[in-house]
């Protein structure tokens, strides 16, 4: 099954750099020349819909702010990923939490931030085969600067269209097999990866809960809890061939963003119907000066960028 929450990062290859390397999972869409399906089916469910709509005008009322090619993007979590054997029983770690740093250069980088966790520091960088000259990884949906979240469609259909024409860039670099892609899903995983962790512009945000509402099978999950033990509402869609659902969680009165959890929607190799495989929480985010470099106790309190 494919990884809902990183781990510390690796290092990526140089050629056909691939989603899952920084902070989203396997993601996929249509072939290079079809329009995205998500565009052109019936949307979410009216509950969805209209949920979605009120989370969306709450983020479009959050503060713009600045952010300069020299600074980061810090981001504070608290994750439970699944540590047991690949394709086994499911065996939930304890919460821990996760500080990244995350850079916001516009151009390609090869030193793409750093990840604390587990007590240590590890570098993201994209590696190289040896004897190959590094070559830098630009902002985009792999690396998703605050400058390049700006500059996305605020139209929802449109939005859309760009996630799935860069998301078919990426599968066909990885030769994923056209079974192995379902355009939905794939569209509702990576608006979820690009609501992890980075700062959101309003906009933005907006046009992508928008967007979210498009997509068929979005439904509402009453009662979701984050890692923190937060209890919220769900925007959440089954995952069918891989048996279990994933929610974004919002607090119910706020709509912030609080984080995302997935379980198994019927019983599997990985366990029973209910069992949680994957949870995090958004503690804080704010923009930093430096790496390692903390955030006042005035910073932008989690959530507010984003919902």
């Amino acid at each position: 099954p494919r990884p809902r929450l990183l781990r510390p990062a690796v290092l990526l290859p140089a050629a056909g750099l691939a989603l899952g390397g920084i902070l989203f999972t396997t993601l996929a869409v249509t072939g290079r020349d079809e329009a995205p399906r998500t565009a052109a089916t019936a949307a979410a469910p009216r509950g969805a819909t209209v949920l979605l709509d009120r989370i969306a005008t709450v983020a479009s009322k959050s503060d713009a702010i600045e952010v300069t090619d020299a600074q980061f993007v810090y981001v504070r979590t608290l994750q439970a990923a699944n540590t047991g054997a690949f394709g086994g029983p499911v065996k939930l770690g304890k919460p821990g939490e996760r500080e990244v740093w995350m850079a916001q250069k516009s151009g390609p980088v090869i030193d793409e931030g750093l990840i604390h966790e587990d007590g240590k520091y590890f570098p993201i960088e994209v590696g190289v085969p040896d004897g190959e000259k590094p070559v830098g990884y630009p902002a985009g949906l792999n690396r998703p600067t605050y400058t390049w979240l700006a500059s996305l469609p605020t139209d929802p259909d449109a939005l859309l269209r760009r996630l799935a024409t860069e998301i078919t860039a990426d599968q066909d670099a990885r030769n994923t097999p056209a079974d192995e892609r379902d355009p939905d899903q794939d569209a509702f995983e990576a608006i979820g990866g690009l609501l992890r962790e980075t700062l959101m512009p309003p906009r933005t945000a907006a046009a992508l809960y928008k967007a979210a509402a498009r997509i068929p099978g979005v439904s509402v999950d009453s009662d979701a809890v984050d890692a923190a033990g937060r209890h919220g509402i769900g925007v959440a869609r089954d995952d069918e061939r891989a048996g279990w659902r994933t929610a974004w969680v919002f607090d119910a009165k706020t709509l912030a963003y609080l984080g995302e959890r997935t379980y198994l929607i019927r019983d599997t190799s990985m366990g029973r119907k209910g069992t949680v495989t994957n949870t995090s929480a958004v503690l804080e985010r704010a923009v930093v000066d430096a790496l390692r470099e903390k955030p006042s106790t005035t910073a932008r309190p989690a959530g507010l960028p984003v919902a």
